[in-house]
């Protein structure tokens, strides 16, 4: 199992990221979404446990058989999807994912393949050292902070208009960010994700583990970047009003995949409870947000763009996450 700490800070505060997370996953999840292939909700509803409280529990299917490479197609189940599950109890998050097939619900091809992400959110700068005081990590693990505005994302995902670089807030008059914007930015706050990849494979789990923390690297940078891109839509929304796009832009996603999904219960955190319990004794993580890519070859990641309108670059393929 590899264990890696990020620390992401955003221009914005942790009540303001509560309600941009939602809104922003919701239209990602709409935008990468296409008829057969793509992010289907299976359920969204109240949670409560007994240590974090109140909650929201959300289960969702990555479908994605489309997406492998030739040789994992040529192994994999025809129906072949990523199982997400989370528990947002905000500003504390869990999130697990695992693989499945539409037979046996659980992937014969990579049966111990996991990825659990713990993430806790704070108004600061990433300053905050041992956040998670976790006991199921044995010795120090790496701590990475990611730059919305600075570090690279692959080419392929890159837009002029989410590049924090350039954008300008209409609305919070934020932006755009320069160097060193973290140390002198107010107000700003820090997503702490504590992630978690166990591929226990021989051969493969040195490889695997390390890649797929490369994808889930690029899926932090890309989300939080439109976050911040997109505040200007989903600033002044009240938790209620996200709530309902949240629910519409779900059931426009699973018509547009043409998958024929469970009925969708989303209502706000407080309501009755579900029985969904989060996991309490998983090794201590989109991609969430979204892992399609994680069985793809590496790439090797192009050197950063310094004037990006002379890029002319498509829109954000298929989101494979988180917190």
């Amino acid at each position: 199992m590899l264990v890696k700490e990020y620390r992401i800070c955003m221009p914005l505060t942790t009540e303001e990221y509560r309600v941009g997370q939602l809104y922003t996953i919701s239209k990602h999840s709409h935008q990468e979404s296409e008829k057969g292939e793509g992010v289907e909700v299976v359920k969204n509803e109240p949670h409560e446990d007994p240590v974090h409280g109140p909650g929201q529990f959300t289960e969702k299917r990555v479908h994605l058989s489309s997406k492998l490479p030739s040789w994992a197609r040529a192994v994999t189940p025809r129906i072949f999807y990523i199982t997400e599950k989370a528990w947002n109890y905000y500003p504390y998050t869990i999130t697990v994912v695992s693989l499945a097939d539409s037979h046996s619900l659980q992937c014969s091809f990579l049966p111990k393949f996991s990825i659990y992400i713990e993430t806790k959110y704070e108004d600061n700068c990433g300053d905050s050292e041992n956040i998670f005081h976790s006991d199921k990590i044995l010795g120090d693990h790496e701590v990475s902070f990611l730059d919305i505005a600075f570090d690279e994302i692959p080419e392929r995902y890159y837009r002029s208009l989410e590049d924090p670089r350039f954008f300008s807030s209409a609305k919070t008059g934020r932006g755009p960010l320069r160097e060193g914007w973290r140390q002198h930015t107010k107000p700003i706050m820090c997503s702490y994700k504590l992630v978690s990849v166990k591929f226990e494979v021989w051969g493969l789990q040195t490889r695997v583990e390390q890649f797929v923390h490369k994808v889930i690297r690029d899926i932090l940078l890309i989300g939080h970047r439109q976050a911040f891109a997109w505040v200007d839509e989903w600033c002044g929304m009240t938790m209620e009003e996200v709530r309902r796009y949240e629910q519409e832009t779900q059931e426009a996603t699973n018509e547009l995949i043409g998958l024929v999904a469970p009925a969708i219960s989303v209502s706000e955190v407080g309501q009755p409870t579900a029985t969904h319990s989060a996991p309490a004794s998983a090794p201590s993580t989109p991609l969430s947000d979204e892992a399609p890519e994680f069985l793809a070859p590496p790439k090797t990641r192009p050197r950063k763009k310094s004037a990006p309108e002379t890029l002319t670059l498509p829109a954000l393929r298929e989101r494979a996450g988180a917190e």
